[in-house]
């Protein structure tokens, strides 16, 4: 039985699907106006860890992760760079794609682009006009009528008597003391340049929260079973969510609501001017690998801060080092009884909302008596473990090893020097790869990489 946290009961509950044996799952995804950093990449690895336990469980998945192409930010990205909205924001889509490969993380099943479901927002906000609960501004902008809809603030569990309302919240994002109406259709501004789509109230663009609501009951239904997020995201962006749908429906939106928390860096929060902002590719330049970044990410329970150091990812290529150390001798067969246990204490920890670090306590009691009673018979409960961690390498994948950005420009160096007959630049450079972990092989067919 599968439990997790629900933030809209404050309960643990058992997660099972609505219909049949599938769990409709929306994510909230990047929104493309620049490189993902580490702190969404904490919010995806949870959310990819989450939809593998599903399948642990024998459930299927239907997974929606939007991708906002039209915001402040990226209307405000395309103008500063002085091209097109499609043009700036593709560099950011097939970089994310790029990351998640990196990652590890399964890719989702649908990835709607809020640009191409302009109608279904559209056809959304004119439902909510005509059932009363929004209206049209002097401005030509159409705001959601927080007043009139009951249940608002039932996710963050807003206390309306103690809080700011009567404003009306223009911007996509707002402080969680600015309860007030909330923009469905912004009007053309001038600001916007060249982005806008024709409407009912005037040519002009959805509001983020919209997009959300609109694609999310596109593609899994008025009533679906999980939306997970960020914490940051609960208020307003997710209680906007529902107060849309729910005021359009008449129906409950969403079942469970499951939200990761913060990730800090150096036990501060990350800031390009504190000089720990990192994305992705700043970690991979810096000679560390998707699997050990990943590793970090994960291995800590997601509503508990997590807090991300130099320090842990070298600790995370100690620890997958004694894995693949392992795992290289486990062979397949019945598993021992100790190797049963082992995995049915995994499987407990990963169904006890999502424990990753009790999963991975497992697993090293399980390499530890592997070690020491040894692996036959093993290696399915390795695999099935993998399931979910998506961390460890066997045989027939360690050829697909991933080789950080500064040792293939290395092994590129050291390709030239070979081929200039440059025998000590070539020396120098395999004894630099080799401190950095890497072993060189040359052959007839040229020089290959391995782990250390």
């Amino acid at each position: 039985m599968m439990n997790v946290y629900n933030s809209l009961s404050r309960r643990v509950e058992e997660l099972k699907p609505l219909e049949g044996n599938t769990i409709r799952l929306y994510t909230c995804g990047p929104t493309v106006y620049n490189f993902a950093h580490i702190g969404n990449f904490r919010a995806y690895a949870f959310e990819d860890i989450l939809r593998r336990v599903v399948q642990f469980n024998g459930m299927k998945i239907r997974q929606v992760m939007n991708l906002t192409d039209v915001d402040d930010k990226t209307i405000r990205g395309a103008n500063a760079a002085g091209v097109a909205l499609t043009d700036y924001t593709k560099t950011y889509k097939d970089a994310f794609f790029a990351d998640l490969k990196k990652l590890n993380i399964q890719p989702a099943e649908v990835y709607p682009a809020a640009t191409d479901h302009i109608p279904e927002m559209i056809a959304l906000v004119q439902k909510l006009m005509e059932k009363g609960v929004a209206y049209q501004s002097e401005d030509g902008s159409v705001y959601f009528k927080v007043r009139e809809f009951p249940g608002y603030g039932k996710l963050a569990h807003i206390d309306f008597d103690n809080q700011r309302t009567g404003l009306r919240c223009a911007a996509d994002e707002y402080d969680k003391e600015n309860v007030g109406d909330f923009a469905l259709w912004k009007a053309w501004e001038e600001s916007d340049g060249p982005v806008g789509w024709d409407s009912p109230w005037g040519r002009g663009r959805p509001g983020w929260h919209i997009e959300c609501s609109a694609m999310s009951m596109k593609y899994l239904g008025e009533t679906f079973d999980l939306h997970t997020g960020g914490i940051d995201n609960l208020f307003p962006h997710h209680e906007n969510e529902i107060a849309q749908a729910e005021a359009a429906t008449g129906k409950e939106f969403v079942r469970t609501w499951m939200h990761c928390a913060h990730l800090r860096v150096n036990g501060e929060k990350m800031s390009k001017s504190a000089g720990n902002f990192f994305t992705l590719r700043d970690l991979l330049e810096k000679g560390y690998t998707g699997r050990e970044i990943r590793y970090v990410l994960i291995n800590a329970h997601y509503r508990t801060g997590l807090n991300f150091a130099f320090s842990a990812l070298e600790d995370a290529r100690k620890a997958l080092a004694r894995i693949d150390a392992c795992v290289a001798q486990a062979t397949e067969g019945a598993a021992p009884d100790w190797a049963q246990k082992h995995l049915a204490d995994f499987t407990a920890a990963v169904n006890d909302d999502l424990n990753i670090p009790s999963a991975f306590a497992a697993l090293f009691a399980l390499v530890r008596d592997a070690n020491g009673k040894g692996a036959a018979g093993t290696l399915g409960v390795f695999k099935r473990m993998d399931e979910v961690l998506g961390v460890i390498f066997f045989e027939n994948e360690k050829k697909a090893v991933e080789i950080p950005a500064e040792i293939q420009a290395m092994l590129d160096q050291r390709a030239e020097a070979r081929k200039a007959k440059n025998w000590a630049e070539s020396d120098r450079l395999r004894d630099a790869i080799a401190a950095a972990g890497w072993v060189v092989k040359d052959s007839k067919e040229g020089q290959s990489v391995s782990k250390k």
